[in-house]
């Protein structure tokens, strides 16, 4: 299948307009995952209840025409729940694959960190490499596999922190928001209108589309000089003061890869230093360990991608419009 910039743009813009039906005055949140799903990386939503995580998830799965599997994390709940194992048939005498919720293409683990970290460590392996292992027999998952998980940021009563090594693995950490109040007076006309508490998303892709958009994404072209920024910019949260541990090189990666998506998305097939600053904050700030004094302010990690922001110089790039 043939894919370009151009439908990688409106092909994202239709899927949108989609999710929109369901998820009201969020454009840019919305556009932010599109770029996450374009590049093959997972998100950690951090937000209060009721503000549409879960109906978020639901409606891009079904905008993309992909399978979607919901794993509500509790303290009780096992790594088994979620990959599933074998179980033994007594009609046929022989143990059988029962497969977990994982084996889809978009799950949602909600309130992740509600569960023990043995059962956060089995989503590592699946994160990362896309598979699970079951009694010693490796299994791929579907592919595209996004995971969009969700934490409450004020409630810690109960719940288990992420370890960094989760952390790293989602490519972006981001907020849903309240809506204004206009928003929500949208969100209760829409309501009444539908008479029912359902939203219709209609299909615009599906899997095999989706695939041949992320390789599209490929031909993106990225300047040596903004690689150089991109990497400034991440060796910089390894030098500040107020930060024990900086972002490591898949913090680099994570803001190339949502680089080239915003552009694509935009309709261009070449990424500017403005893509870059766009994710900066997103990207990184949930991959610092700050210092200790710090770390019960909830926007003192974004503060310091700001500040480095503002420091690094921002490359020029000669001819960029004429490409």
């Amino acid at each position: 299948m043939s894919i370009g910039i151009n439908d990688i743009a409106a092909i994202s813009n239709r899927v949108l307009e989609q999710v929109e039906r369901a998820i009201i005055g969020k454009r840019r949140l919305l556009r932010d995952v599109m770029a996450a799903v374009l590049t093959d990386g997972h998100v950690l939503l951090e937000d209060f209840p009721g503000l549409g995580k879960t109906l978020l998830a639901k409606s891009f799965a079904a905008a993309l025409g992909l399978d979607f599997k919901r794993i509500q994390f509790t303290p009780d709940l096992l790594p088994g729940d979620i990959t599933g194992g074998y179980v033994y048939n007594r009609a046929a005498d022989r143990f059988e694959l029962r497969r977990g919720p994982i084996f889809a293409n978009i799950v949602l683990a909600d309130e992740i960190n509600r569960a023990s970290p043995k059962t956060q460590s089995a989503l590592l392996e699946a994160m990362q490499e896309q598979q699970v292992t079951l009694e010693g027999e490796t299994m791929s998952l579907a592919e595209p596999f996004i995971v969009l998980a969700t934490q409450n940021p004020i409630e810690y009563e109960g719940t288990f922190a992420l370890p960094e090594a989760q952390l790293d693995r989602f490519i972006m950490k981001l907020s849903v928001g309240y809506p204004t109040p206009e928003e929500e007076q949208e969100i209760l006309r829409r309501r009444r209108e539908r008479r029912q508490e359902e939203v219709t998303v209609e299909q615009v892709t599906d899997a095999d589309t989706l695939m041949a958009m992320r390789q599209a994404v490929e031909d993106v072209h990225v300047e040596p000089d903004i690689d150089e920024y991109i990497v400034r910019l991440v060796a910089e949260t390894r030098h500040d003061s107020r930060v024990t541990v900086g972002a490591s090189p898949r913090g680099s990666l994570a803001l190339m890869k949502l680089a080239r998506a915003r552009a694509a998305m935009d309709g261009r097939d070449f990424v500017i230093p403005d893509d870059v600053k766009y994710f900066a904050r997103p990207a990184l700030a949930h991959r610092l360990i700050l210092v200790p004094d710090l770390w019960m302010r909830r926007a003192a990690a974004e503060d310091v991608i700001s500040g480095i922001l503002e420091t690094v110089p921002v490359p020029v790039l000669a001819g960029a419009e004429g490409r």
